[in-house]
């Protein structure tokens, strides 16, 4: 059910009760747009079912279904139709449109163009926690989820929502547990990591289905690189990478998991026991990371900037683990940006823990 996990907690309107959020969500339900339309929202029945309830409860969890739908004319075609028009009327006028008439050509075109568009269909699972009034958004696009809480702001009096705020921020203890070579209690070290220098350089290194427990991952470290993303294992169940913004991407369950909610009769297309185990999961998971970032810092603050990394013992880089074939590979050098991509095996299909 959830692929990521954007956190935020609701600091005002929370709705009342399942029923006022149920009467509030019905006042804008996904249409479908209009051939002239490149973007229509709404809420749909979170089971998925003709004229269903939009908000469900399972186990005392609130489930909302979020859709977006767009149509998008690629803007290269848009380009060449204007170069067209625009050489067009040099021919039979003799003039040179200006940058209003180009302006005014480009929204002509793209109106003209946009029925002819395939109409593109996503939906986002949205969870609302009662016990902790936080908001869970399965999605790490910022405009889906602006989408999303704009929708709510709109529809429930007085809600505010915030990302959560951590003391510690999570690159700042990400360079912490590599220095340390020890994740926090209940947490474990995945093969997955992005090290991004603060410098002019802007250099970047990543690594995929790698040891990062290294002497090499700690001569980045010492050069002041720091951790934008780290994969993460959490309590022998849940495998995630952990980004600077308090993100959790590429979420995947144990099969220890998967294997007890078997057992208990929930199967993938079962909405309750995937809800069930998703929110059974994620609410101990993120209390716990919680905790290791030392808990959250007072609303209104600032989000926590990250501290300069810990230093780490320079160190010549070697391969890490006796006998890992790496294969280091500089990607591209763009804007200035220079990407070094490191993996122990590039047949190894394996995940990143």
């Amino acid at each position: 059910m959830f692929k990521n996990v954007w956190v935020y907690a609701v600091v005002g309107g929370w709705p009342e009760s399942l029923t006022v959020l149920e009467d509030a969500l019905t006042a804008m339900p996904f249409v479908p747009g209009t051939a002239s339309q490149d973007k229509t929202v709404g809420w749909m029945p979170a089971r998925g079912q003709s004229h269903g309830v939009m908000a469900e409860s399972v186990n005392g969890q609130w489930m909302l279904r979020f859709m977006v739908e767009t149509r998008q004319v690629p803007a290269s075609i848009i380009q060449r139709r204007v170069e067209e028009a625009c050489e067009q009327i040099e021919a039979t006028s003799g003039r040179k449109p200006g940058k209003k008439e180009k302006r005014d050509l480009k929204e002509d075109i793209k109106a003209a163009l946009l029925p002819q568009a395939f109409p593109r269909q996503q939906s986002t699972w949205v969870w609302l926690d009662p016990t902790t009034h936080r908001l869970v958004l399965d999605t790490t696009s910022a405009a889906r989820a602006d989408d999303i809480l704009t929708a709510l702001v709109k529809l429930l009096d007085g809600f505010v929502a915030e990302p959560l705020n951590t003391a510690t921020s999570p690159t700042t203890a990400m360079a912490t547990w590599l220095a340390e070579q020890a994740a926090p209690a209940g947490f474990a070290i995945g093969q997955e990591c992005e090290l991004k220098s603060a410098d002019e350089s802007q250099a970047v290194v990543r690594y995929a289905r790698h040891p990062l427990l290294t002497d090499e991952v700690q001569a980045h470290l010492a050069q002041g690189k720091q951790p934008t993303r780290l994969a993460l294992q959490w309590d022998d169940r849940v495998n995630f990478v952990l980004t600077d913004s308090l993100q959790l991407k590429k979420l995947a369950f144990e099969d220890s998991v998967l294997d007890q909610a078997k057992a208990q009769g929930q199967h993938a297309d079962d909405f309750d026991g995937s809800v069930l185990m998703a929110t059974a999961e994620l609410g101990p998971l993120i209390g716990d990371l919680i905790d290791a970032l030392d808990g959250l810092a007072p609303f209104g603050m600032a989000p926590a900037k990250p501290d300069t990394a810990p230093p780490a013992p320079a160190a010549a880089p070697n391969t890490g683990m006796p006998g890992a074939s790496v294969t280091p590979t500089v990607t591209r050098s763009d804007r200035g940006v220079t990407t070094r991509t490191l993996q122990s095996n590039p047949n190894d299909d394996s995940p990143p823990f």
